[in-house]
């Protein structure tokens, strides 16, 4: 490695990690290029194996590098994916909702302007893959003996099929974040008053304006479903507020 530099005592493990990254980063350590051993790493930063081993293992719950046994094993540079690098974009926007950082509303209005977006992108590079791929999530919806939790479950999958079919990779990695948790958050909050069948209604005519090409339809079909929600989001806020006992009687 170029230009590695000194390391001090304190946190000597997360600065050969940070100088790592860095080199991956920039491009010195391409996708699929093997790091220097442990020894080679601990000679060159001047401390332990140990020390480089745990180093190796704050990159590897990056999913920047992985591990391979053999002959030919070794430390290697990952193919880091959109669903590596949206992890954290999932977790703290769980924490922010949970800490009441982010409000509905927001949430809401910006879930329908990326989803349109997609929407947008998804006719324009239709075919019959991307419809027979939107068909069979949509289908998946449909089966009445899911769980609440498989039900959302498939609710996240027709929303990623949309997303993946933009073809856009920057947008699916922001939608990420957005299919994964904010979809997943508002199932949980509304899953005692809302009706499946309303949900599903919603996508079905969603799916026939995508086929139809129809960007008006679509428009409006996503207005509604986020005027639908925030309503069904209102009404199981305010069945909460009425089950918490009053304290001041």
């Amino acid at each position: 490695m170029k230009d590695i530099r000194p390391v001090i005592a304190i946190s000597a493990t997360k600065q050969i990690a940070e100088q790592i990254r860095d080199a991956i980063v920039s491009g010195e350590f391409q996708k699929g290029d093997r790091l220097p051993t442990e020894t080679e790493l601990a000679t060159s930063f001047g401390v332990s194996r140990p020390t480089i081993r745990e180093a190796l293992k704050r990159l590897a719950a990056q999913n920047l590098i992985r591990s391979r046994r053999g002959p030919t094993g070794g430390t290697f540079v990952s193919n880091f994916q959109i669903v590596d690098a949206s992890e954290n974009i999932v977790s703290s926007t769980m924490l922010m909702m949970s800490l009441g950082s982010m409000n509905i509303p927001d949430i809401i209005e910006v879930r329908r302007f990326m989803e349109l977006e997609c929407c947008h992108l998804a006719m324009r590079n239709w075919d019959e893959d991307v419809a027979t791929r939107i068909e069979q999530a949509l289908y998946a919806l449909e089966n009445p003996e899911l769980s609440d939790r498989e039900f959302c479950d498939a609710d996240v999958k027709f929303h990623r099929t949309i997303v993946n079919a933009s073809g856009n990779k920057m947008l699916e990695y922001l939608m990420y974040g957005v299919i994964e948790s904010l979809v997943p958050v508002m199932n949980m909050i509304i899953v005692y008053v809302r009706d499946r069948s309303d949900i599903i209604n919603f996508y079905k005519g969603l799916n026939s304006a995508l086929l139809a090409t129809d960007e008006s339809r679509v428009v409006k079909i996503l207005n509604d479903l986020m005027i639908y929600l925030s309503n069904k989001i209102k009404e199981a806020q305010a069945l909460q507020q009425k089950r918490i006992p009053d304290t001041n009687q």
